[in-house]
């Protein structure tokens, strides 16, 4: 029976999941920037498991660090004439909107990279300016002149006939990287396409041979990656691909929130990674959400990815005293290396799990399994430096760390439920990630939560939801039609079309044509808007009617205007892979291992291992739960009861 391995590579520990022969094995071990592959390679071996009967589904941040840290591939875009500086003016939005002298903001893509060509269309698809055979001869030359590594196709109105780019593609010298408009995202938005176009093209190289190294050094294994959207993809395509990779760690945190609160019977859920670097926040109502307007280091990334609210608040957060005097968290992380002063690797800024040590909610010993001990005496030195500018003790600083860092948290999880109309109390609160645990309490009191999970392997979920991930695919094209009168034979001959190219691509990866799944969706909006919501298609004259109650949901009112058809969309899914948890023995409630002092805590405080734990035993707080890849801290008021699958649902208990 072949393994299935989800492995989470995060900006400080590479995660694992093995599920083999029915049974969950987890691993953590530090991440290998430089390298991702090397901990890969590191956490299968220190797992054991035999590569000749193994199939990875892979999470990684090589994409996303290749856009935050600007060390992507040198790619030239390639345009309409006049239109060399599109990705340069975009949208003209102002960061600070009253700042009347902003610093200026590197162009992505420098000028002498941008080049121009024939080949236009008009908004109706004909043809304003014909692209020529000495086009294609210039093109040729200059490229062969610049030497780029990937070369980005941009056209306009590419989505309604894309021979033109096709052509231009074969103007490219062999061994470049391409990456065409009409393929990467055949919508319309010149801008935000030809972003995405671009970020597909710069991280294309980057992805592609890190995927190829990652081949090599566990080969004969089979590797796919997860996507933004939460479905994988074989990792040949995933290299073409890159910027659907944007996202593909923390897509797979929310596949796993969603696999383990099904489990649990609740499928209304707030969810929070809190890893080493950052912390993400997201809603859940029964399925996981996608967006089209997700961003990127600032650049807007249109192609559907998990929807959530990414903040610099994680344990490697640093803190500080800025000029003012004030305490400060983030958005700066120890990472890997050389992380928290804990850590023991060199680090001496204190962070969020320096703090939580200090108050004793991690435990020294306890730490991966007691795999890596932690310095305490380093965590309160580190600490110390704060406490000295703020003239507080040690423990009234990290205290000070933790409740600035709860409610920076506090306020992405307001972003994503409050301000959307939507009240978070009638959620259940999740946590995932290696800190979640220790903050989730907190967190939920400051929602006005009464509910709260903490799921079994929370700290390594992200790499167990890569293992319910199901293979998929999600296809779009701009119409720009209005929705009255619409012929419904054109609309369904276009939703056709891509299901065929989605149903071709997963059959392609092993999955039957008789096991696959499509949702056909529209994007509409009123005329004269500029955003859209998307229905499924049920026919126009009922996908209208749902438009308009899903405005009333979201914007409180509905209009008597015409409505327009902007997109329609197909999402092909293949089956979902099987995975069933064990479920936990019963019996005799489990015996606490120790009793420690806790800051802020009158009397000795229980500390209880996560696999000793019984199905239906109850945990009061204040306690401590520690397990091989987190900690939760049970704060007073709050109780936890073990579900049959070993998940922790605390509920206030006064």
């Amino acid at each position: 029976m072949t393994s299935l391995l989800g492995i989470d590579t995060g900006g400080t520990f590479t995660d694992f999941v093995l599920a083999d022969n029915g049974r969950l094995r987890v691993q953590k071990v530090l991440s290998t920037p430089q390298a991702p592959e090397q901990a890969i390679v590191q956490g299968i071996r220190d797992l054991g498991v035999a590569l000749d009967d193994l199939t990875v589904v892979h999470g990684s941040t090589v994409a996303t660090n290749a856009v935050l840290e600007g060390k992507g591939a040198r790619t030239v875009l390639v345009t309409n004439r006049g239109l060399a500086d599109l990705l340069t003016i975009g949208r003209q939005a102002r960061a600070a909107l009253y700042d009347l002298q902003p610093p200026p903001v590197a162009a992505p893509v420098p000028p002498e990279l941008c080049l121009e060509t024939g080949g236009r269309l008009a908004a109706d698809g004909a043809e304003v300016e014909p692209l020529a055979a000495e086009d294609l001869a210039d093109l040729r030359r200059r490229l062969q002149e610049l030497a780029p590594e990937a070369v980005a196709i941009d056209l306009l109105f590419s989505f309604l006939d894309d021979r033109h780019e096709r052509a231009v593609a074969t103007a490219v010298p062999d061994g470049v990287f391409v990456s065409r408009s009409s393929d990467v995202l055949p919508e319309y938005r010149e801008y935000e396409r030809g972003i995405a176009t671009w970020l597909n093209a710069r991280v294309g190289p980057v992805v592609q041979g890190y995927l190829q190294r990652l081949d090599a050094a566990v080969a004969p294994a089979v590797v796919t990656v997860m996507q933004s959207s939460g479905g994988t993809m074989a990792a040949a395509e995933a290299g073409r691909r890159g910027v659907h990779m944007l996202l593909s760690g923390p897509a797979g945190g929310l596949m796993g929130a969603r696999f383990l609160g099904h489990a649990a019977g609740r499928g209304r859920l707030l969810t929070f990674d809190m890893g080493g670097t950052s912390t993400d926040v997201a809603l859940i109502e029964g399925a996981v959400r996608l967006t089209s307007e997700g961003s990127v280091a600032g650049y807007p990334v249109a192609v559907p990815m998990v929807d959530m609210h990414t903040i610099g608040a994680g344990g490697g957060s640093i803190a500080g005293v800025d000029a003012g005097g004030l305490l400060t968290v983030g958005p700066q992380s120890a990472g890997a290396d050389p992380g928290p002063a804990c850590y023991g690797r060199g680090g001496a800024k204190p962070t969020v799990t320096d703090a939580n040590l200090v108050l004793g909610r991690l435990r020294p010993d306890a730490f991966l399994g007691g795999r890596m001990a932690l310095d305490a005496a380093a965590a309160r030195k580190a600490v110390g430096t704060v406490a000295t500018e703020l003239g507080l003790t040690v423990e009234a600083a990290a205290e000070g760390i933790v409740r600035l860092a709860n409610e920076h948290m506090a306020a992405a999880l307001r972003v994503i439920s409050v301000q959307r109309g939507i009240d978070p109390r009638g959620f259940a609160l999740m946590c995932f990630g290696g800190a979640g645990g220790l903050h989730v309490c907190a967190l939920a009191e400051a929602l006005g939560i009464n509910e709260a999970m903490v799921p079994v392997h929370g700290g390594v979920l992200s790499a167990l939801g890569m293992l319910v991930a199901p293979r998929s695919r999600q296809l779009s094209r701009t119409l720009g039609v209005p929705l009255t009168g619409v012929d419904s034979d054109m609309v369904e001959t276009r939703l056709a079309e891509l299901s065929a190219q989605g149903r071709a691509a997963l059959v392609g990866e092993g999955v039957t044509e008789a096991s696959i799944t499509e949702v056909r969706s529209l994007d509409l909006r009123y005329l004269g808007q500029s955003y859209t919501l998307n229905v499924p298609w049920q026919g126009a004259a009922a996908s209208a009617a749902a438009f308009h109650a899903a405005h009333r949901e979201r914007y409180g009112h509905d209009l008597e205007e015409a409505v327009e058809l902007v997109n329609v969309r197909v999402a092909v899914h293949g089956p979902e892979p099987e995975l069933s948890l064990e479920p936990l023995s019963d019996g005799p409630a489990a015996a606490p291992r120790q009793r420690v002092p806790l800051h802020g805590v009158d009397a000795e405080v229980a500390v209880y291992a996560r696999e000793d734990l019984r199905a239906g035993q109850r945990v009061a707080g204040p306690a401590l739960v520690t397990e091989t890849v987190a900690t939760t801290y049970l704060a007073p008021g709050w109780a936890g009861d073990v579900d049959a699958s070993g998940t922790l649902v605390l509920a206030r208990s006064g």
